[in-house]
């Protein structure tokens, strides 16, 4: 009998206490079969879904952005500035399924987004066209050279709260971006490089560097720089127009969907890889599902990305599909199985993790 462990159906309790533990797990190949068995008949994006949910969280978003600048009553007001945080935070993570459409996937609605979303945001979709997909390469997930990853548990106790903290800025980091250095680096290729390199992707890793586009991105970036630029000056000239109370409502909304989606971040994975290249199994692993019986995750992780997890396993599965998909995983897979390894109870839970990982003393 071979006196290993077997890491791919180990349960979660059992390998998270050995160091090093990710890069001893070998792919449980079970899991990945049925992973892939049991969902090609969910497999499609359903145009009808995408589109009255897109829009619908915008509308409601900017109406209630509306409200907490014009209602005098700071109760209403303070009530609609939380509900344009929760609609538009939900608008916004649709960049994430953007990321991944293939070629000739739900047509018009790139473009239907960054109208409605990512150019009033200055989130435009090239910030993460090219760049997320490194996220899920088999051989960089969890290395130097994945964009969205750092090794945080393995950190120090006060990178925790910086990393969420330093959210806040990224609204007026962004239109710093637009309105100041895009038009500078149209004239000086330097700032240019160094902006595209640098501030064009929303990565989390400080050594990232990104790449110059590929295909036919480089003209949607002219097209949504140019937009973003336009927009920025808008908003600052807004000012003068309507005074600062308009912008600094929208702002401060911004800056608060910003800091939900770090918190999010925070917790989409466990951070516990040491750099190494790791399995699909052992990725997943290292990845995050906060499945129901609660419901609050549906707010702090929507658009399916409370499947984390399980979205790393089948990175082209849309995400109305991924419910359905965890629930016939569940049934199919028997209690030992990897799969039920990466299900998690909350956010509260996975913060501490976290955070007792970054306290334990390093060898």
């Amino acid at each position: 009998m071979n006196a290993e462990p077997n890491f791919a159906t180990a349960s979660s309790a059992a390998i998270t206490r050995q160091p090093g533990w990710l890069s001893q797990i070998a792919d449980d190949k079970a899991m990945l079969r049925a992973a892939r068995d049991l969902t090609k008949d969910i497999a499609e994006h359903r145009a009808s879904v995408y589109w009255a949910d897109m829009v619908g969280s915008s509308l409601i978003g900017y109406g209630a952005l509306a409200g907490a600048v014009l209602v005098d009553n700071s109760l209403l007001a303070s009530v609609s500035a939380v509900v344009s945080v929760l609609a538009l935070y939900r608008a916004l993570l649709f960049i994430h399924e953007i990321s991944h459409f293939r070629n000739g996937a739900m047509p018009g609605f790139r473009s239907a987004w960054n109208a409605l979303v990512g150019i009033p945001m200055l989130t435009p979709s090239f910030m993460y066209e090219q760049v997320h997909t490194l996220h899920h390469k088999r051989t960089q997930y969890g290395t130097s050279a994945d964009p969205e990853y750092l090794p945080l548990a393995l950190m120090k106790p006060w990178s925790l709260p910086l990393f969420v903290i330093i959210a806040i800025l990224a609204p007026v980091a962004l239109l710093f971006r637009f309105a100041v250095l895009v038009p500078l680096g149209a004239i000086i290729p330097p700032l240019r490089q160094l902006t595209w390199q640098r501030l064009s992707a929303l990565a989390i890793n400080p050594d990232f560097r990104r790449r110059p586009p590929e295909g036919d991105l480089p003209r949607r970036v002219l097209i949504q720089e140019t937009a973003g630029m336009l927009w920025a000056w808008a908003l600052i000239g807004s000012v003068f127009a309507f005074g600062w109370k308009p912008l600094l409502v929208a702002l401060a909304v911004a800056s608060v969907v910003a800091l939900l989606n770090q918190l999010r971040t925070l917790v989409a994975h466990l951070w516990e890889n040491e750099g190494e290249p790791m399995t699909v199994t052992a990725q997943f692993l290292d990845s995050v599902n906060v499945p129901p019986p609660g419901s609050i995750a549906e707010l702090w992780a929507p658009v399916g990305l409370r499947y984390h997890a399980l979205h790393h396993l089948m990175p082209s599965m849309p995400y109305h599909s991924l419910p359905e998909a965890h629930r016939r995983l569940v049934a199919a897979l028997e209690t030992d199985s990897s799969y039920h390894g990466a299900n998690h109870a909350g956010m509260g839970v996975l913060v501490a993790r976290i955070a007792r990982n970054t306290m334990r003393p390093r060898g």
